[in-house]
């Protein structure tokens, strides 16, 4: 882990898995993903729910280091910080390899059944 990745951990407040536990807030990072930046009201036009329930899931991102926000006059403007979500794809990763050794075994076995 380099000093940059050490630091940005360290400022999570939140676990990154139980920030992307909720599929609202899975949709958030989605929607953030294909642009730059977005204010809260075009966020929470794309859900039927109101504003405070969208920014409270966004505080839940930003805990967890997934977002980060800046005040652009009375607005506050919203974009992805996916760098957080690599944990995520290394645990995926190393279960891939899990399941794949496993059943390359399975199959060996299997073959040599049929013997």
């Amino acid at each position: 882990m380099n000093e940059n990745e050490n630091k940005n951990k360290n400022n999570q407040s939140r676990d990154v898995f139980d920030a992307v536990a909720d599929p609202t807030r899975r949709r958030l990072i989605e929607l953030l993903a294909g642009a730059e930046e977005l204010p809260l009201h075009e966020l929470t036009a794309q859900f039927q729910m109101g504003r405070t329930a969208v920014s409270k899931h966004l505080t839940i991102l930003k805990e967890a280091g997934l977002v980060l926000d800046r005040k652009v006059g009375r607005e506050t403007r919203f974009r992805l910080n996916a760098s957080p979500l690599r944990e995520i794809q290394d645990w995926v990763a190393f279960y891939s390899k899990f399941w794949s050794a496993n059943l390359l075994r399975l199959n060996q076995l299997l073959e040599e059944e049929e013997e």
